[in-house]
């Protein structure tokens, strides 16, 4: 590491100021001021164009944290490790569209799941949906904060914990002002100057770390796993439990739902074929970084590997990629954290506010909705900061999230599919799957023969869930289910006395199959009425008394059948 950081404080601040005030330039432009649309101030009007939704969908998929852990799996696991971070994560993009395309034709006007599944099934389903996004989205800020303040703390004399107020006050500033569409119209130059960086970047480290020459001299400082493209430890560390983890991010993460929400309907399948060709080149590209530095033997500062892709970037880099450097990290985690106080905003906006309003039959106020969205932004950024402070590591936040949001993927995608989930079959599997992976997850079970075999048998049918879920939403039900159980048959010999000893793939793998045993147990074993698709569609319109389908405006059988329903 150089004695000096290469960048003073000067520029550092220049740089931010610069890079800030375009995007806050950009977002009071489009602003209404008291005039602004609690409704677009959501969902931006459900109408987005194909260009904004497809770089608004990668530029929050490519975030900070996703640059960081990409090129850390890359350090760990070699060669193959930033394949099993970024094809899985691009894949999830792609099966995301089958399901999003269902959601929006049964709910085109909703605003959040959580929304949805408050007229699908009740209180207690909004709630942990919405809870569980609430956990999700302060735990990406701050992974975000993080990574900008290591960004900061590596390259200049500022410290960590200034870096992290300079990135939290910028992407709050510009995003308070329009909500999510300042985020998806500042996504747009935030992508576009993030991948330019990109492809200067990644070529530019592999001849300066050595080029062809690193290649065959480093190849003495990885292990045999790490320099085996289908090396196991990668797949079973980090591949499998990333595909888990990322299938719930896909159907549990307010900020994509958001997206699906605001895209307009027929573009909903060439957005996210898009993002996925976006994302998946971008992130492995930087998670080789990873694999430069594990070949040139560098170790990261202070044994943290959350400091591997600024230190690189410090030791190696002149100013002006320095520069580049800095601004491709700054705009991937500030458009995925001003996705996430968007995100935040929409569902204290919808799920709290608005629907008891509606629960209550009174009209709702979008004055007060919108003070309530930027009220929300402001303590979300502020929780955030505090949190960051702990500098937890991203990866394992990452893979942690997407497991919790494993125990709800089942019952929200059947939810849309199956007329008899019950609100007691959604909220019964979710809990039965959180007790499940807790202990599973963090260790807590003693070790022994009976044990483990529960375990790995949990585990080999969530494989099978995950399995079927894929093809379900492509393929539809009769080959979910067929394929879903072959890949479990198949899989069960080399699962067997293997899983157990992988506690964040257990951990995921138990949660879809509690989840999905439980809900479908006590589905199948209902006697009660299916449910009318329709009803949802009536129930989740627009708030804002302006919009052409005003919500507020049901007649006294719909209001009953939803107090019913809560």
């Amino acid at each position: 590491m150089p004695t000096e950081p290469p960048l003073g404080i000067v520029t550092v601040v220049v740089l931010l100021l610069l890079f800030y005030g375009l995007t806050m330039y950009m977002s009071v432009k489009i602003s209404r001021g008291d005039k602004e649309n609690a409704d677009d101030y959501m969902t931006a009007g459900h109408g987005i164009g194909f260009g904004i939704s497809a770089a608004s969908m990668t530029a929050t998929w490519i975030w900070a944290s996703s640059m960081y852990a990409s090129a850390t799996s890359g350090y760990l696991y070699g060669i193959s490790g930033p394949i099993h971070y970024g094809l899985w994560g691009a894949l999830m993009i792609l099966f995301i569209y089958p399901f999003g395309k269902r959601i929006r034709a049964v709910a085109p006007r909703a605003h959040t799941l959580a929304q949805v599944m408050a007229v699908r099934h009740g209180r207690s389903s909004q709630l942990m949906l919405a809870g569980s996004n609430v956990l999700g989205s302060v735990i990406s800020l701050m992974s975000n904060f993080i990574a900008g303040g290591a960004l900061i703390a590596m390259l200049s004399p500022l410290n960590f914990i200034q870096g992290v107020f300079a990135i939290a006050g910028g992407v709050l500033l510009y995003t308070i002002w329009s909500g999510f569409r300042a985020s998806v119209l500042t996504d747009f130059a935030q992508v576009v100057a993030m991948l330019g960086a990109v492809v200067v970047l990644v070529p530019a480290f592999f001849f300066i770390l050595g080029g062809v020459d690193l290649l065959r001299e480093g190849s003495a400082n990885l292990t045999p796993q790490q320099s085996n493209f289908f090396s196991s430890e990668a797949f079973l560390k980090q591949g499998a439990p990333y595909i888990a983890a990322v299938l719930a991010y896909a159907i549990g993460n307010q900020t994509i739902a958001q997206r699906l929400f605001a895209v307009r309907e027929d573009l909903i399948k060439p957005t996210f074929i898009t993002a996925t060709i976006g994302y998946g080149a971008t992130v492995i590209g930087v998670g080789m970084l990873g694999v430069l530095a594990l070949y040139a033997g560098v170790d990261p500062a202070g044994g943290d590997p959350n400091n591997l892709l600024p230190q690189l970037a410090a030791t190696h880099l002149a100013t002006p990629l320095i520069v580049l450097f800095f601004v491709m990290i700054i705009g991937s985690l500030s458009s995925t954290a001003d996705s996430d106080l968007a995100a935040l905003s929409s569902i204290v906006m919808t799920d709290i506010y608005g629907q008891t309003a509606r629960r209550s039959g009174r009209a709702v106020s979008p004055r007060t909705m919108l003070l309530i969205g930027r009220l929300t932004m402001v303590l979300a950024t502020a929780a955030a900061v505090s949190f960051a402070a702990l500098e937890l590591s991203i990866l394992d936040l990452l893979v942690f999230v997407g497991a919790l949001w494993g125990c709800l993927v089942f019952p929200v995608i059947a939810s849309f599919y199956w007329k008899k989930v019950t609100n007691s079959a959604f909220t019964v599997s979710v809990l039965l799957a959180l007790v499940a992976f807790l202990p599973v997850r963090f260790g807590w079970l003693p070790r022994n023969t009976g044990m483990d075999l529960a375990v790995e048998l949990l585990g080999i049918v969530g494989i099978g869930v995950v399995i079927g879920l894929m093809l379900f939403g492509f393929f539809g039900p009769r080959v979910g289910l067929a394929g879903g159980i072959i890949a479990a048959l198949a899989l069960a010999p080399f699962a067997l006395g293997l899983i157990a000893d992988y506690a964040a793939l257990s951990g995921s793998l138990v949660a879809y199959a509690v989840s999905t045993l439980v809900c479908a147990g006590m589905t199948f074993a209902s006697r009660g009425e299916p449910f009318d698709f329709d009803v949802i569609a009536r129930r989740t319109g627009d708030f804002d008394p302006e919009d052409d389908e005003p919500s507020t405006t049901r007649s006294a059988t719909d209001l009953d059948d939803e107090r019913a329903t809560v």
